[in-house]
């Protein structure tokens, strides 16, 4: 793409939404999206640094950096200041931290612009790193990985360690909280060091949007300018071990339910013909809280066993709290990922079986006309829900930029589901999911059990309560003996309380 100046940026980009009511311009240090009649203003400053980044044992320095700028005291006001300034402007800022990127955004009303807006740029540029907020950060943050995760949120627990068993032994190899150790050994000169190496002005991405004019961009380029300068060596992509078998991590915690998580890595990123056919493939299989996918249907609907059963061929964290995807949690390296909400324990053999006969059936026979018919209608209308805010279209225009696509994802994704044929949905899948491989990973009360159970792939049959189909009994049956044998070599039981320690 061209690189524009920034001046020439703002101009193109004005002139666009006052002929078009609005649009995106990226460069190489920033990405704008005017919106004339917004009465708002919506930052997002990426800086290009992540958990990746985290130094061997001190895992979550990145995020625990991010929070002590956006949660903490700054060289003229304390935390207790700040939260009381901000309070009466109805604003806020704070950040996003993933494997690859940190987000510093904020929104405020542009009438309240002149006040929000030092106490925005000092979080960033004149942080005071102080002990006692430091101190508060890593309780909250310990709080959360040896309480919440591991006793709060048997979902969230999963697909953490599914992650982490995908990418053991890469950067991606943990969570962006870290671990319970590094987190506690986490020193301010840790902090300081981070910042300094990572925190410059040109590491750094200068997200703007809403009802802004050229001087709020020319000053926040201006004043961002003053970061110290420096690029840090670049972290190469992830390759994790390759996947060559079923394998399985349960975690042993008394659960009232069994949580389900399981994927595999996918060469394919956002931009490409084939992630957009396989895109309409996996929105078929379980588009996100959707009650018409196939996953939905097959477990919640026709068997009652769950909230819902979803898949996913990027990053989706915290999707138990998410209608829609998330926006700046850009990888380089994805996974397929099929998610089972939690299910009665003496559901839990069944329900894998259940996902891996349907991710087969795919693998093997692609979609039909029919349902690739009804996808392609259903997809294209429903992507005009991703990004419903200009704090989102913002937050997609920066993902543009990470993956390099010239104009907008979200434009051409609809383009692209309204061109692509059955043959290409098809031969996508062909090309990049396959059966037999995968890690699984289950929080589950009896983990033994279930281990034995997995070993033996012994039938696992299931009752209800009340009376199915006989449809679904007979459908039952077969997946009762559906073949998902593991080694026992290969699955690993842990106690919870041994999780991310």
């Amino acid at each position: 793409m061209k690189t524009l100046s920034l001046t020439a940026a703002l101009v193109c980009a004005a002139f666009c939404s006052m002929t078009t009511g609005e649009a995106s311009v990226k460069t190489d240090n920033a990405v704008v999206v005017p919106v004339k009649n917004d009465p708002t203003v919506c930052f997002r400053i990426w800086f290009k640094v992540g958990s990746q980044n985290d130094p061997e044992g001190k895992e979550g320095l990145a995020s625990i950096t991010a929070a002590m700028l956006t949660d903490g005291s700054t060289l003229r006001n304390s935390y207790e200041q700040i939260l009381e300034k901000l309070y009466p402007l109805a604003a806020a800022y704070d950040a996003t931290v993933s494997a690859e990127m940190t987000v510093i955004y904020g929104r405020v009303h542009r009438d309240n612009l002149g006040e929000y807006y030092p106490l925005f740029l000092d979080a960033m540029t004149a942080p005071a790193f102080s002990q006692q907020d430091l101190d508060r950060i890593k309780s909250r943050t310990l709080n959360y990985l040896e309480n919440t995760l591991r006793y709060s949120s048997d979902e969230e627990l999963g697909k953490a360690v599914l992650y982490n068993a995908i990418f053991a032994g890469t950067p991606y190899g943990h969570i962006t909280s870290g671990f319970v150790s590094s987190v506690k050994s986490i020193t301010l000169d840790d902090i300081r060091s981070f910042y300094k190496i990572h925190f410059t002005k040109d590491n750094l991405v200068i997200g703007l949007g809403g009802g802004y004019d050229a001087v709020l961009l020319s000053r926040l380029e201006k004043d961002l300018g003053k970061l110290p300068a420096g690029k840090p060596h670049p972290v190469d992509p992830p390759v994790p071990a390759p996947i060559r078998e079923f394998k399985a991590t349960i975690v042993e915690k008394d659960a009232p339910a069994t949580a389900i998580s399981m994927g595999v890595p996918i060469d394919i990123l956002r931009g490409s013909k084939d992630w957009y056919a396989l895109a309409i493939a996996n929105s078929w299989l379980g588009e996100h809280r959707n009650s018409s996918s196939h996953l939905y249907q097959v477990i919640r609907e026709a068997r009652g066993l769950n909230y819902g059963d979803y898949s996913y061929i990027e990053n989706f964290p915290e999707a138990g709290r998410r209608n829609v995807p998330p926006q700046n949690v850009c990888r380089r390296q994805q996974i397929f990922e099929m998610w089972i909400r939690p299910v009665p324990p003496e559901a839990g053999h069944f329900a894998i079986r259940a996902a891996l006969r349907e991710y087969r059936h795919l693998v093997e026979n692609g979609l039909t006309k029919e349902q690739f018919s009804l996808t392609q209608k259903f997809l294209k209308k429903y992507i005009l829900n991703y990004a419903p805010t200009t704090m989102a279209r913002l937050g997609y225009a920066i993902d543009d930029s990470f993956y390099g696509i010239p104009g907008s994802h979200l434009a051409q994704f609809r383009a692209m589901v309204g061109t692509l044929t059955l043959a290409d949905v098809n031969k996508a899948i062909k090309k990049h999911l396959h059966y037999g491989a995968m890690a699984i990973a289950v929080v589950a009360k009896d983990a033994k059990g279930l281990r034995d159970e997995l070993a033996s792939d012994l039938p696992s049959p299931i009752t209800y309560r009340t009376k199915k189909p006989e449809a679904v009994q007979i459908e039952d049956k077969e997946i009762a003996v559906f073949p998902v044998k593991l080694a026992p070599e290969v699955i690993t039981v842990v106690p919870v309380s041994e999780i991310f320690r």
